[in-house]
C-alpha cells in the first residue's frame, strides 16, 4: 500500500468517525429533548400476551420495558418478580401495564383452586395431635402419607403399615392457606364480632393435600373404610426424594430386633481369657539334715 493510499484509508476511517460522533451527539440531543418533554425512562411491566380474569400470571406471561414517565401509570410493577405468582383480578390485555391494583396474592378470596396443580386433585383429611405431627403443620409443608390397614381375613388377618404416598404437598390447614388472611371475622349477633387469628391456629381438624386422581380415589377408599388409619410424617422443605419402602408387619419388626440383637452380640468385645494356673510351691524334704 502506498503513501496515498494509506492517507486515504485514515481519511475515511476519521470521516467514519466523525460521522459516528455527529450522529451520537444527535441522538443524545433528542434523547435529552424528548427525556426533558416527558420525563425520564424507567422500566414498566407489561403483558406480554392476553392474561384471562382470575389466572395466576408466571414468568411467560410478562416482558419489561422502558417508557417515559409521563407515560407510565400509577402503581406500575416496575420488576417483574412482583407481579408472578399473583392473580389477575380483572383481564390484562398484551402490551398493557400490569398495575398493582389489578392483582391480588391468592388467598381465601380468589379460592383455593388456584393452587392446585395442573392435573392433580385436592382432597381434605381429618387430622388430630396423634397422627398429624401434633398439628404443627402449615399450608405449603410437605408430607408423607402413612396407613395402618388390616390385611387378610380371620385367623389370618393382620395389621400392615405402608408409605401411601410421599412429598405431598399440604395447600392447606383446616381455613388456613398460603398466603391467606391473617384472621377470619364472625358476626356473633346484631352488633358483636369476634376474630379468630388464622396465624398459628391449631384449632383445625381435616387438612387439604394435592394428590393425583389415583391417589384421591385410594385415600377416599381408606377414609371410607378405615378413617382413623392414616398417619402424615413431616418432610424438610427441600427433601423430594421418594423411594419404596417394605411394609412393616410384626414379622418385619421382631425381625429386626433379632436381627439388632445378633449385631449387637457380634460388635461385643470378646471376653479376656482367664489367667494361667499358678502352680503350687514344692514341699520340702524333711531330713536329718539342715536345710541352709
Amino acid at each position: 500500500m502506498n503513501q496515498n493510499e494509506t492517507r486515504t484509508l485514515w481519511i475515511s476511517v476519521g470521516s467514519a468517525l466523525f460521522a459516528v460522533f455527529l450522529l451520537y451527539s444527535y441522538t443524545q440531543d433528542k434523547s435529552a429533548e424528548l427525556q426533558k418533554k416527558f420525563g425520564a425512562k424507567q422500566n414498566v411491566v407489561v403483558a406480554l400476551k392476553d392474561i384471562n380474569e382470575m389466572e395466576t400470571i408466571d414468568e411467560t406471561m410478562l416482558k419489561v420495558e422502558e417508557k417515559p414517565s409521563d407515560f407510565v401509570q400509577p402503581g406500575v410493577f416496575n420488576d417483574p418478580e412482583g407481579a408472578v405468582g399473583m392473580v389477575a383480578l380483572a383481564p390484562i390485555k398484551a402490551g398493557e401495564q400490569v398495575l398493582q391494583s389489578k392483582v391480588i396474592k391468592p388467598s381465601p378470596i380468589t379460592g383455593l383452586s388456584l393452587q392446585v396443580s395442573p392435573s392433580k386433585r385436592a382432597i381434605a383429611v381429618p387430622v388430630n395431635e396423634t397422627n398429624a405431627v401434633a398439628k404443627l403443620l402449615n399450608p405449603g409443608d410437605r408430607i408423607d402419607i402413612v396407613a395402618s390397614l388390616d390385611v387378610g381375613k380371620g385367623t389370618s388377618m393382620h395389621k400392615e403399615v405402608k408409605t401411601l404416598m410421599q412429598d405431598v404437598v399440604v395447600l392447606s390447614t383446616g381455613l388456613r392457606i398460603t398466603n391467606e388472611l391473617p384472621a377470619v371475622v364472625e358476626k356473633q349477633n346484631k352488633d358483636t364480632y369476634s376474630i379468630l387469628p388464622l396465624r398459628g391456629d391449631t384449632n383445625f381438624t381435616t387438612i387439604t393435600v394435592e394428590a393425583s386422581p389415583e391417589e384421591s380415589q385410594d385415600l377416599i377408599y381408606i377414609l371410607s373404610t378405615s378413617p382413623g388409619s392414616l398417619f402424615m410424617t413431616l418432610r424438610h422443605p427441600s427433601d423430594h426424594t421418594k423411594k419404596r419402602f417394605p411394609e412393616s408387619t410384626i414379622e418385619t419388626l421382631l425381625g429386626k430386633v433379632s436381627q439388632e440383637m445378633l449385631n449387637m452380640q457380634q460388635r461385643a468385645p470378646a471376653a479376656a481369657p482367664p489367667p494361667p494356673p499358678v502352680p503350687a510351691p514344692k514341699p520340702k524334704k524333711k531330713g536329718p539334715f539342715i536345710d541352709l
